[in-house]
């Protein structure tokens, strides 16, 4: 059985990398990956939707003879992870309640 990661947990993941520090598409990607199985094509238009959401900036800077985007998270991201990361906290808490016979 595979568990499909809603959106909102792609975008904290993406964030939550970020508020450690800048980093690029294939870092961000290579970071997830140890965490989730999710498909590389998958976290690409995830760094879209949280760019054109204003939750991120990016820059380019030359590596190798090519340009590398980075991307920095926004305070409006900080401010969204923190949000996520509160939500995060009450959901799995209900799930764990309720899939493994916790509090009623």
């Amino acid at each position: 059985m595979s568990i499909q990661i809603p959106t909102v947990v792609l975008d904290g993941f993406v964030l939550s990398i970020l508020a450690e520090g800048d980093s690029y598409g294939y870092a961000i990607t290579q970071h997830v990956l140890k965490y989730a199985d999710v498909s590389e094509s998958t976290l690409y238009p995830v760094l879209r939707r949280v760019k054109k959401q204003g939750l991120v900036t990016t820059y380019d800077e030359p590596t190798n003879g090519r340009n590398r985007r980075y991307y920095r998270i926004t305070n409006e991201g900080r401010t969204k992870l923190d949000e996520t990361r509160q939500e995060w906290i009450q959901f799995s808490e209900n799930v764990n309640n309720l899939l493994l016979g916790g509090k009623k």
